[in-house]
C-alpha cells in the first residue's frame, strides 16, 4: 500500500488488492450486490474489474483493522465514477462510509474531474447508500457512461465545479 491519507479517525491507502483482508471484503461486497440485484442489473466490479488500470481502490483502516473501501474509475479526463463502496461488517454507523466518500470526492477534485458519478440500486436495501450520497451533495441524474435506463438502478452525480460541492448537507 502507498499514498496514505488520514481522514478523520481512519487511514486510507491505495490498495493493490493482493491482501487477504481486502480481497475477502470485496468478494463479500460482490456477493451481497449479486444477492440484491438481478444479474442483468448488477454493476459491481469483481476483483478483475477492480484491477483495471482506470480504477484506483482505497482501503480504509482503523489501526490494523480493515473497516472499508471505495474506488474511483476514470471514465474520461473530466469524469470519474465511484465503485465498490463498502463498510466492513460490524463497522456500519461509525462514519467509515462518510470518510471514504469524502476521500474519493477530494481525490476526484485533485485529479481535476469536473464530475463524479455513481450507480447504485433502487431497492430499499440500497436506501442507506442513497441517503449517504445525497448528504454529500450528489443529485439524481440519468444514466452515464455505458449505463442504460434500468428500474433496478439509480444514478447520481456531483458537479465538482460548484463551490461547496460534496460538502455534507445535514438536512438530509
Amino acid at each position: 500500500m502507498h499514498d496514505v491519507t488520514r481522514v478523520e479517525r481512519f487511514t486510507l491507502a491505495v490498495d493493490d488488492l493482493t491482501g487477504e483482508r481486502i480481497t475477502a471484503l470485496l468478494t463479500e461486497h460482490h456477493t451481497e450486490m449479486a444477492g440484491n440485484s438481478p444479474a442483468c442489473s448488477m454493476h459491481a466490479l469483481d476483483l478483475t474489474g477492480l484491477r483495471d488500470p482506470a480504477v484506483t481502490v482505497w482501503s480504509a483502516w482503523s489501526g490494523p483493522v480493515l473497516v472499508g473501501c471505495g474506488a474511483v474509475k476514470e471514465l474520461d479526463p473530466g469524469h470519474g465514477e465511484i465503485k465498490s463502496m463498502r463498510t466492513a461488517t460490524g463497522y456500519t454507523g461509525r462514519g467509515v462510509a462518510a470518510a471514504v466518500l469524502a476521500h474519493l470526492i477530494e481525490e476526484a477534485r485533485r485529479r481535476g474531474y469536473r464530475r463524479l458519478s455513481l450507480e447504485t440500486g433502487a431497492s430499499d436495501f440500497f436506501a442507506p447508500a442513497r441517503r449517504l450520497y445525497l448528504r454529500h451533495g450528489f443529485v439524481e441524474c440519468g444514466p452515464f457512461g455505458d449505463y442504460t435506463l434500468d428500474p433496478y438502478s439509480q444514478f447520481f452525480t456531483l458537479d465538482l465545479t460548484v463551490t461547496g460541492a460534496g460538502r455534507p448537507d445535514p438536512s438530509v
